[in-house]
């Protein structure tokens, strides 16, 4: 689990972001700079991989990229609209706001890297394989825990009986 990213770090990574990459849309550009420059929005504002199950979330890509340009959504209602998507940053700015930002080498960058968060809503799926691997091993530790707990009743019937021949 990544420690909690100081507001301070999101604003510098979207300065970065701004400074280094051009948006598809110069409208991603406003709401970034609009969400960058208030604090009690930024707090809650997470950068994520993907909006699995988000309530609330906004996708943002930069030029060189083969990706939606800007897609805002809250519960069911999905626009491609900045203007509505600012409106409601604006007037709901204390709900949580779940960001995916699209541009090129994203996945190398290290300032990326400094912002981006576990999507907390997002299904843990396990497959067959880490299923049999999680199932060996509570067998096995729950194997030696029952040997562990033999030897020591063992030990115990031992010194018992010891101490009752003297």
């Amino acid at each position: 689990m990544k420690a909690s990213i100081s507001i301070d770090e999101k604003k510098d990574f979207i300065r970065w972001l701004l400074n280094t990459h051009q948006m598809k849309m110069r409208e991603a550009m406003w709401v970034l700079n609009y969400i960058a420059g208030h604090d009690q929005i930024m707090q809650y504002v997470h950068f994520v991989d993907d909006l699995e199950g988000c309530r609330r979330g906004l996708v943002l890509s930069a030029q060189g990229v083969d990706h939606e340009p800007f897609r805002f959504f809250k519960g069911k209602i999905t626009t491609s609209d900045p203007e509505k998507a600012f409106h409601d940053i604006r007037l709901n700015w204390d709900e949580e706001l779940y960001i995916v930002l699209h541009f090129s080498d994203a996945l190398l960058s290290p300032e990326y890297a400094l912002v981006r968060e576990d999507n907390p809503h997002r299904a843990l799926v396990i497959g067959e394989e880490e299923q049999q691997l999680a199932s060996d091993f509570l067998e096995q530790t729950l194997s030696d825990f029952t040997e562990e707990s033999i030897k020591q009743e063992i030990d115990r019937a031992l010194d018992a009986g010891i101490g009752n021949v003297f």
